[in-house]
């Protein structure tokens, strides 16, 4: 019986030590198989990415001047992660001067948007930037577009909270006021595009079921930011105007 057990005991150690042997020659075979994986993919991106500077040296005047081929372009680099606005130095900047084109505009923006501010509250259409920025730029300059404008502002983040891309609505804005705006906030934009550029504390709460302090609260920190102005002279109670959008803006 002794002699029977031990047996049993050694084979049942030899089949644990098998498969034990063969989970790790199967994990073995796996990193093998990704270890090529990989490589091929490698490979596959390092061809990609020799046809895409080809591409990009073949159609150079085409990425400079024409806003939507230059789109087209940006997007191939996104999929296969390359960034030739990443910095104005480099191969891309060398073959292409996309980082120079991208600071300049950064810097035009930012340009614009301070000079408008007193005027618009710190909000301001991107139809209306790009009309102003063509404006500035001369006939003779590369063509711009709303792709072109929100590249660029993204970059300009580097330089903390204070210029960002908002949607009202469908409409996007840039705003170039250093604060957070949450729902609420382009809840009210909305409602004042609705009612002439204005809105009233009691229509605001009746209108949105708000509690009066919630309404209060969002107008008070839109007034403390610049992007509303009080009316303390409106006929029933104060008004909140706002000049971006009372001043056709959003129309």
């Amino acid at each position: 019986f002794i002699i029977i057990m031990s047996l049993r005991r050694g084979v049942g150690i030899q089949a644990i030590d098998r498969h034990k042997l063969a989970t790790k020659q199967f994990q073995q075979v796996g990193s093998d198989i990704a270890a090529e994986q990989m490589k091929l993919m490698a490979e596959q991106l390092g061809v990609f990415k020799e046809n895409l500077e080809d591409f990009a040296r073949k159609y150079k005047k085409d990425i400079n001047k024409d806003p939507a081929f230059r789109k087209h372009f940006q997007d191939m680099c996104q999929k296969i992660g390359v960034d030739p606005l990443a910095s104005n130095k480099g191969f891309w900047a060398e073959l292409l001067g996309v980082g120079d084109f991208y600071y300049e505009l950064g810097v035009q923006i930012v340009e614009v948007c301070l000079r408008t501010r007193s005027a618009n509250g710190g909000l301001i259409d991107v139809h209306e930037l790009v009309s102003h920025l063509m404006k500035m730029r001369g006939r003779n300059a590369q063509a711009i577009s709303e792709d072109d404008i929100e590249r660029s502002i993204k970059r300009l983040k580097v330089l903390g909270q204070g210029f960002n891309l908002i949607m009202v609505g469908s409409l996007k804005m840039v705003q170039s006021v250093p604060c957070e705006l949450n729902n609420d906030h382009t809840t009210i934009f909305l409602l004042a595009r609705t009612s002439g550029g204005y809105v009233e504390g009691s229509k605001v709460a009746s209108e949105l079921s708000w509690s009066r302090g919630r309404v209060d609260q969002v107008l008070q920190f839109l007034l403390h930011e610049g992007m509303a102005w009080i009316d303390d002279q409106n006929e029933n109670e104060p008004a909140y105007w706002f000049p971006a959008i009372a001043g056709g803006s959003l129309e």
